[in-house]
């Protein structure tokens, strides 16, 4: 016979179950929010990463995660790249893409547009700031290129603008990788015919140098 007290007896020894587990399945749940988004590399870039003029799935990011498919263990990749993109738009559409992925590690490609256009290097520093500290508030790790623009710029310029990525990298304490154009751009059959975006026979080059030099920043 079910009683008042028997009723009682039940609830309260479910509340203590519940009261000692649910730490336990929080942490849990947690833990499977966070695995669902551990493989994740979000690729932040321009046009270089975009693939300018080329077919989305022959640009080099595609290629990659072409070929991190067929290892286990290696990241997804999304490449969140728009050409033209400026430090401050990229920045700009950061917000969301952290809340949509969840990446563990952001690629952040950007400022050729903005050295392009001429935009002072104070700027793109505090844009490229912003982006680093709202890819670290998001738990994920921040994976800054070097990027280097035409000399044609004058050398006080392109001094610079080069000298804003080593010194975010030291401040923030975070990788800096080296800029793939420079292996691309002396290669003239690689170059498409502006002479500032590579070609589609370079895309699988960049692919492998890539997946060579992150390789070992997204596996630790």
């Amino acid at each position: 016979m079910l009683t008042l007290t028997n009723v009682l007896t039940k609830m309260m020894n479910f509340k203590n179950v519940f009261r000692w587990h649910f730490p336990i399945l929080l942490l849990l749940a947690l833990f499977g929010l966070r695995a669902a988004a551990a493989d994740t590399l979000l690729i932040l870039g321009d046009s270089l990463s975009a693939g300018y003029r080329l077919p989305v799935a022959q640009a080099w990011p595609a290629r990659l995660a072409e070929q991190w498919q067929k290892q286990p263990g290696s990241p997804k990749v999304i490449n969140a790249s728009i050409s033209g993109d400026t430090a401050a738009q990229g920045l700009a559409r950061l917000p969301a893409l952290l809340k949509q992925h969840r990446p563990r590690w952001v690629l952040i490609e950007l400022g050729a547009n903005d050295g392009l256009r001429g935009f002072p290097p104070p700027d793109l520093q505090r844009d490229l700031e912003q982006i680093i500290t709202l890819t670290q508030q998001a738990d994920a790790r921040p994976l800054l290129m070097q990027i280097r623009i035409p000399p044609n710029y004058g050398r006080r310029y392109t001094e610079a603008f080069s000298a804003v990525y080593p010194r975010l990298a030291e401040q923030f304490k975070i990788p800096l990788l080296p800029f793939f154009m420079e292996q691309v751009a002396i290669k003239p059959e690689w170059m498409q015919d502006d002479s500032l975006h590579p070609n589609l026979d370079a895309q699988p080059f960049i692919a492998n140098w890539m997946a060579e030099r992150l390789a070992p920043l997204v596996t630790q």
